[in-house]
């Protein structure tokens, strides 16, 4: 007989009791099924799931909260994170507990990271039987017979129909998102948001990580095909890129959001990907593409037409956050065993929508550091209520709201594992040329995968190279096959003093974020600060 779950930790033994039916490790077409008989979602073109979340389209980092416990208390980065007391999370823990009561559950034991040594053994609790499904793909899927000794070591219950009350449980409003790192649980209420899952995870290896000298990243990872050591990482926020130039046909996909690197090499946190679909394009993404019409596939807020089910890719009347979720192996050149070499290249994307900074620049180790603790990329007009002009945003180690430790420690940590490893570190800039939103135009695609491939194979350090004026970086001065106009952005604009203007007021910005590390990180670092 096979046996799904460890028998000394079903949830009667570890303390959730009174539940109705509780659905251990189903598979995929176990969950499909359940989800469709609870009416949670709608049968899709290809098999795949059509869901919706409500008002919820998106993360709820304000109402997410630390618990201030003695054991962690002096390693978190308060001024970043909201904190709960133990009292008001043993009370959320209770009512919740008394809300599943009598009620169907679906849990998955799994595993956060690729590698071993270093993975988190996972227990997902859910009320919707499409989350489980959308966890199950998103962390690593033990083996069968793996799952009759598996062991939790963090436990997420999440309940969206459970709606918190700030002045019982001491956070903001219905929604609440909870992390006790001493009682190693995180209780998620009141949102249908299938992200809240994976990124509780994230949160949690970006805590313990650091302490083993293992560093945690936000970004999408590739290797050459055929040789695992030759690494690309990619960091970058949303809207730069970071998910379509990973997904490289020549390069072997490790991972698209969430990697590990230790001193055996990077891997991948997770076991699928969690795409956004808006616009989404069958020639410059078919990979990706493809995914939303396989068996499976979560699709979650797209409107679709309600008798074909053929999916409206532009239609962002739900949210323009639309995503679908599938697992790793839907990519075809995706990696098996999620791991690879220490990187032998670090990419830094930026969307500049200011069109200054240049399509690339080569970074020392100690310019990494301070772009990494920058996290620089920036919203356009139109994006967001009240917003008429390009808006900086600074997330720094690009991930700001997962990082529950300083920014210095995971700065530290990189500038460090570049230097033992020798990784040349590159800023690509993916925003606006020519001049800023609204008069440039954005970075040409082609110039873009071109400049990464010289970067990415070693041609383009053996060519000439200039110090950029404002940053002090090293810009590549020429490359067969593009205009190499496009390298000096000054030279793009039709009025240079225009773009002088403009450079002086990024580099203030740059300047005025940075001036909150500056207490914490080393000479070395400040000699590549920017100044005003």
């Amino acid at each position: 007989m096979t046996v799904l779950v460890n028998p000394s930790t079903t949830l009667e033994k570890t303390g959730i009791k009174g539940v109705g039916t509780v659905h251990y490790n189903l598979e995929q077409t176990g969950l499909m099924e359940a989800a469709l008989r609870r009416g949670e979602g709608t049968l899709g073109q290809g098999g795949t799931l059509l869901v919706e979340t409500g008002k919820h389209t998106g993360r709820s980092p304000q109402d997410k909260f630390t618990v201030r416990e003695a054991s962690s208390e002096d390693s978190i980065w308060w001024e970043n994170t909201k904190e709960m007391s133990p009292e008001h999370f043993e009370v959320l823990h209770q009512d919740m507990l008394a809300h599943v009561r009598g009620g169907e559950l679906f849990v998955q034991d799994l595993y956060g990271g690729a590698d071993p040594a270093h993975r988190l053994n996972v227990r997902v609790i859910n009320e919707l039987a499409w989350h489980n499904l959308f966890i199950r793909y998103m962390l690593r899927r033990p083996d069968t017979a793996e799952l009759a000794t598996f062991l939790p070591e963090f436990t997420i219950l999440n309940c969206p129909s459970f709606n918190a009350d700030p002045a019982r449980h001491g956070c903001r409003s219905e929604t609440v998102i909870a992390v006790s790192l001493e009682r190693k649980m995180i209780l998620i209420g009141g949102t249908s948001y299938a992200g809240e899952n994976k990124k509780g995870v994230f949160a949690v290896l970006n805590y313990l990580l650091p302490q083993k000298g293992v560093m945690p990243m936000h970004c999408s990872a590739n290797h050459a095909t055929g040789n695992p050591d030759d690494v690309a990482i990619f960091f970058g926020l949303s809207g730069t890129g970071k998910t379509t130039l990973s997904a490289d046909p020549d390069r072997t996909l490790i991972g698209d959001d969430e990697h590990g690197w230790s001193d055996d090499g990077t891997f991948n946190f997770e076991g699928g990907c969690y795409a956004k679909t808006i616009d989404l394009d069958p020639e410059a993404e078919p990979e990706i593409y493809g995914t939303t019409q396989k068996f499976g596939t979560v699709i979650e807020n797209m409107v679709f037409d309600p008798y074909t089910k053929e999916l409206d890719f532009t239609d962002d009347s739900l949210t323009a956050n639309m995503r679908c979720a599938y697992p790793m192996d839907y990519i075809a050149n995706a990696s098996e065993t999620a791991r690879g070499g220490a990187p032998r290249n670090i990419i830094m994307l930026t969307c500049d929508a200011f069109g200054v900074l240049p399509p690339i620049a080569r970074l020392t180790p100690a310019q990494a550091m301070y772009h990494f603790l920058s996290g620089f990329t920036s919203k356009v007009a139109g994006t967001e209520k009240g917003v008429t002009e390009p808006l900086p945003t600074f997330s720094t180690c690009f991930g700001a709201p997962f990082m529950p430790r300083r920014p210095e420690e995971y700065g530290n940590l990189l500038r460090d594992r570049i230097a033992r490893h020798g990784a040349t570190c590159w800023l690509v800039n993916t925003g606006w040329t020519g001049g800023a939103f609204g008069t440039g135009s954005r970075m040409p695609i082609q110039a873009t995968r071109a400049l990464l491939t010289a970067a990415l194979n070693g041609s383009l350090s053996g060519g000439k190279f200039r110090k950029d004026q404002n940053f002090g970086f090293e810009v590549p001065t020429e490359l067969d096959g593009i205009d190499n106009g496009l390298l000096d952005p000054r030279s793009t604009w039709a009025d240079p003093a225009a773009y002088d203007k403009q450079a002086a007021k990024l580099v203030q910005m740059f300047a005025s974020n940075f001036a909150q590390y500056e207490a914490h990180v080393g000479d070395d670092v400040m000699a590549e600060a920017v100044h005003a």
